[in-house]
């Protein structure tokens, strides 16, 4: 038996809403990936290549430009610098703040929100408005050019969102579990290791992800706090590439682009962890 066709008074208008998404999405994957793409492009350019056409392909492709980076030792030097002050910022980072926000949302004590509000002034704040007193207080710890000299500052600059976005997440977990592992005779401490770390796995990588991208991508506190090349993240291994007089700037569209590649790669790999952080107790059931 055939069905009897559509009437078409009855067919689904089209969606001009979700037509508009697209559109919007399209042009703000467009504002991302451009630039992304003419920076990689750059850096297959020559230098008078890259001044009298910045935006097209290049006339010659110049992939020695990249080989000649990649099989440098100064750019791994650079990479590995700045991925070992990334973990260990991130590490410092996810430590306190999953310890401070689970104080925070279980625990209740005198000036709890005082402190809460004092640790989210924070958040209104640049790094620049405190590299003076930072510099002197690094340098009186003796941490002055030392890796721990810049993951100390990092990991505490990233500590007022870290805090607020766990503190959020851990106060949606119901209280029955805290309540029912108490009177089981599991204290905070193991409720905390065994129930709040599995079941927050999404916003700690949120949390995680960003604080990396906010080390990786730190070029003020490296700046003032390194004075040897020994040490240098990538961020300061681009100025391998000016000199007094002139800048290779297709050296360094080449560099950044190679320099850039593991944040996205960090980034594709837990891009539904850091959705699902964020949503986390967005909607309340």
């Amino acid at each position: 038996m055939q069905s009897e066709p559509l009437d078409p008074g009855l067919r689904k208008p089209w969606n001009f809403v979700l037509l508009y998404k697209y559109l919007v999405l399209g042009f703000v994957t467009l504002l991302i990936i451009a630039p992304l793409i003419t920076t990689a492009l750059g850096g297959f350019k020559s230098a008078a290549d890259l001044r009298t056409n910045p935006f097209g392909l290049p006339t010659v492709w110049h992939w020695n430009q990249y080989t000649d980076i990649l099989l440098g030792i100064d750019y791994w030097r650079y990479m590995g610098n700045s991925m070992l002050i990334s973990a260990i910022s991130v590490f410092v980072t996810l430590l306190c703040s999953t310890l401070a926000a689970f104080t925070f949302a279980h625990v209740k004590f005198f000036g709890k929100e005082f402190i809460v509000g004092y640790l989210m002034v924070g958040l209104l704040f640049p790094v620049a408005t405190a590299i003076l007193p930072l510099f002197v207080k690094v340098r009186d710890m003796g941490l002055l050019n030392t890796y721990w000299g810049v993951i100390l500052p990092t990991s505490a600059f990233s500590l007022g969102m870290s805090i607020l976005l766990m503190r959020n997440m851990f106060e949606k977990l119901p209280r029955e579990l805290l309540s029912a592992a108490l009177v089981d005779g599991c204290g905070y401490i193991r409720f905390f290791w065994h129930i709040t770390l599995p079941l927050s796995r999404p916003i700690l990588a949120t949390v995680g992800i960003i604080a990396f991208v906010a080390s990786w991508n730190q070029y003020v506190l490296p700046l003032i706090l390194l004075n040897s090349e020994e040490r240098y993240p990538w961020p300061l291994g681009i100025m391998e590439y000016q000199g007094e007089f002139t800048t290779d700037w297709h050296l360094i569209l080449a560099f950044v682009t190679l320099t850039v590649i593991p944040a996205i790669v960090v980034f594709l790999a837990t891009q539904k962890y850091i959705v699902a952080g964020l949503t986390a107790g967005a909607v309340k059931g």
